[in-house]
């Protein structure tokens, strides 16, 4: 199963990425690296946040250990978990599945304005890294901006450089897939904003690192 998603992470770097407005691998080091998606989706605030913590309606099956998008769930709320459940039938719940896999950790939720989950996604799971994704929602007229980043480091055996271009494929690919559940021209450039703040990144609170 870890081969299957190896593949698939490859294969997303294989084809460039997704076709979301702006996207790039914002930083690399020989220990880490930073990837950014941004996309403005015709939808408010909440709808686009209740559509966000529902990833079984968005996320790729292919992204996951059982090879069904359906066995995701999140709890969006300090400390809930976006988990996938090992089903035998769909039936199959929290305590009748044969097991169960967590892909991140919530440390931060905001309704209608910003999720951080913290986990390894895919083969990074086997590495010794930590993996901090942070989801934000900033409304524009009828629209949402949305922003994902998805920040990497520790130590690896895979390529970085590699594994850094893979990663910001299948990021990208799981926002184009949110915007399309709320119809087309998710493509086209957002209207200027502005790069949050320290104080924005973090919730409107002081980044608890800087003192």
């Amino acid at each position: 199963m870890a081969k299957r998603l190896f593949r698939a992470i490859l294969a997303m770097a294989a084809l460039g990425g997704t076709a979301t407005a702006r996207a790039e691998v914002t930083n690399t080091a020989d220990n880490g690296f930073t990837v950014q998606h941004q996309a403005v989706i015709a939808g408010d605030a909440e709808a686009v946040w209740k559509a966000m913590t529902a990833p079984s309606r968005y996320w790729n099956g292919d992204h996951s250990w059982t090879g069904d998008a359906g066995n995701f769930y999140l709890v969006p709320q300090a400390g809930g978990c976006f988990c996938e459940l090992i089903r035998t039938t769909s039936g199959d719940n929290i305590k009748s599945s044969e097991g169960s896999v967590q892909h991140m950790r919530v440390i931060y939720a905001h309704n209608n304005k910003m999720l951080r989950m913290s986990g390894a996604l895919g083969p990074l799971q086997s590495e010794a890294v930590t993996g901090t994704l942070t989801m934000q929602l900033q409304p524009q007229g009828q629209s949402t901006v949305v922003r994902f980043t998805y920040k990497v480091g520790g130590y690896m055996e895979l390529p970085v450089d590699q594994m850094a271009t893979a990663v910001d494929g299948v990021i990208g690919e799981q926002l184009a897939r949110l915007s399309a559940l709320f119809g087309e021209g998710q493509g086209d450039e957002p209207a200027a904003t502005e790069k949050p703040s320290e104080s924005d990144e973090n919730g409107g609170a002081p980044d608890p690192d800087q003192g």
